[in-house]
């Protein structure tokens, strides 16, 4: 009979009628690699013939949801294969990330082929590192690989890693200790979560960060430390261990789902980009999600489980019905009067608009005036810190007031009159900012707020770029210009809010802080404290470039597809 728990969750997700059947589960299965490690698969049957395959490999085990997924795959008309990665959930082999993904696949693809269930079709399922797992194999699998499900996920992590060519200090450390806590006693691990991770707080402020892994949790861990001495973006080190030269020659349907505060957001839409212009357009849904949230789990099971129904179809005694064509794009409007829109493609056409920087703390869309440059100081000892935003634990990601760290005097914020009509923001956002500093090395961090009338200011999207002397030459004042690429966002500003943009040195520990001295990453303990002047005159006109989408189609014609 069909599991009663399966029924109550494809009726809690909303998903299409059809009439489960039976389920039969094998746990524990060797699938032996080609230098003889064995990886350990759970096969969840369904009770008809010719059905089609989905696979998902994760490091993370292979209980909890990935149990109720493969449950709901094989009741649906699925083979569901379900494996963990070397070296974690009982696999042989040690754990290294990116690196054996490639092999392993192609030989549980081949493993696959031989069993009496196979019918030759495949589909891949995956969040996060799962779906590196994917993209590993996606271009190997060939004509066989008929349909992809991509989760707050992308087909490289190098640039995440290293975005602006810092270092994603908490993401990375977060996740080395997350992979270290599997290991564990579950009763330690609980006792520690309880504590609020204290070991995992103090590391994230240890120098030098080559420390930092074993003061979270108490070992070395290899990749944390590759990562660190690897940074630089001519690294060999990472040419294996990225797939974005893969993405290309996918021509399985794929759907994409990620949230406007993912870690990996810019990355995922790269991806995305490259599968249009490769004439494989997938669909893409963007909501008001962070990386691990409830509400992202709920929609990548209902868009992954519809996105299979549809390209993937099932061996059932009663057919998934095929729904209404869906759009390319679907995405969430933030703020007041937003929601959900359906966009024929992204980013959808809008009106990249300056707002400047302007004198007296002003944010203001006209062009600067004459003016001295605003001044603070940076002083890695007392960091910045970073402040919700795009983070790996969902509990401390995504929009929060602001209003305590614009309090500090190494905060510049520059805010608009309040807005007399509403403001559609939606696409690339990025700033160009004209510094000067005393040291020749430093980070450019920039935030777009959004003031409510409270006074309360909400982050909508941010970015960081790390300077050095050979990356940014001086003009014959010594300022530099420093372009800054932000999250993408789809946000609407309300009418009688402002616009408010903060500019400082860092966001510590999201990004590792920059100690003013150009030592290396992982070794840097000597920490240099300087002045960074903002400048916002004419001939250096630093401001934010905004994709404007007006409400209004005559004031913007090419926009009137959204209404």
């Amino acid at each position: 009979m069909p599991d009663p728990v399966t029924r109550l969750a494809s009726a809690a997700l909303r998903l299409p009628p059809t009439r489960p059947g039976p389920v039969r589960v094998s746990r524990d299965l060797p699938v032996r690699a080609r230098d003889g490690v064995v990886l350990r698969t759970d096969h969840y049957a369904p009770a008809v013939h010719g059905a089609p395959t989905v696979l998902i490999r994760t490091p993370y085990g292979r209980g909890g949801p990935l149990r109720l997924l493969g449950r709901l795959l094989a009741a649906r008309g699925r083979h569901a294969v379900i494996q963990s990665c070397r070296g974690t959930g009982g696999s042989g082999g040690t754990f290294a990330p990116l690196v054996h993904e490639r092999d392993d696949g192609a030989d549980t693809l081949d493993w696959l082929r031989r069993q009496p269930w196979w019918s030759g079709q495949l589909g891949m399922f995956g969040v996060s590192y799962q779906g590196f797992a994917q993209w590993a194999l996606a271009a190997d699998a060939g004509e066989e690989l008929r349909a992809m499900v991509a989760v707050v996920t992308a087909s490289a992590t190098r640039d995440s890693t290293y975005a602006g060519e810092s270092f994603a200090l908490d993401t990375v450390l977060t996740w080395a200790e997350l992979l270290h806590a599997q290991t564990v006693p579950w009763l330690a691990r609980q006792w520690e979560l309880k504590r609020g991770q204290p070991r995992l707080a103090t590391a994230l402020e240890h120098l030098p960060l080559a420390d930092a892994d074993r003061v979270a949790t108490g070992v070395t861990i290899p990749f944390f430390q590759e990562w660190l001495r690897h940074h630089t973006p001519q690294a060999a080190y990472w040419r294996s261990r990225v797939f974005a030269d893969q993405v290309a020659k996918v021509r399985a349907p794929v759907v994409m789902v990620t949230g406007w505060h993912d870690i990996f957001l810019p990355a995922q839409l790269d991806d995305h980009a490259v599968l249009r212009a490769a004439g494989t357009p997938p669909r893409l849904v963007i909501g008001p999600w962070t990386h691990g949230s409830p509400g992202l789990f709920v929609a990548a099971l209902r868009e992954g489980l519809a996105w299979l129904d549809e390209h993937l179809p099932a061996a059932s005694r009663t057919p998934v019905p095929a729904g209404p064509a869906r759009p390319p794009v679907h995405i969430y409007v933030g703020g007041a009067g937003g929601g959900w829109r359906d966009l024929p493609d992204w980013p959808p056409p809008a009106v990249e608009t300056p707002w400047h920087l302007q004198p007296g703390g002003e944010l203001a869309a006209h062009p600067p005036v004459a003016s001295t440059p605003d001044t603070f100081r940076y002083d890695p000892a007392d960091p910045t810190p970073s402040l919700g935003g795009p983070l790996l634990v969902a509990q401390r990601a995504g929009p929060v007031d602001n209003r305590r760290v614009e309090a500090r005097p190494d905060v510049l914020t520059y805010t608009s009159a309040p807005l007399t009509a509403p403001v559609e923001v939606v696409g690339p956002v990025r700033a160009e900012i004209h510094v000067r500093s005393d040291l020749p090395y430093l980070d450019v961090f920039v935030r777009l707020c959004d003031v409510d009338r409270r006074g309360r200011s909400w982050n909508v999207c941010d970015g960081l770029v790390r300077v050095t002397p050979e990356r940014f030459p001086p003009d014959s004042s010594g300022a530099l210009r420093i372009p800054v690429p932000l999250w993408p966002t789809a946000y609407r500003f309300a009418a009688g809010h402002r616009l408010r943009v903060q500019v400082c040195g860092g966001a510590h520990p999201r990004w590792a802080r920059n100690p003013g001295t150009g030592e290396p990453l992982g070794t840097a303990v000597t920490l240099r404290a300087g002045w960074r002047q903002v400048l916002h005159d004419p001939a250096h006109p630093s401001a934010l470039l905004l994709p404007i989408v007006h409400s209004d189609p005559r004031q913007s014609p090419v926009c009137t597809d959204l209404l």
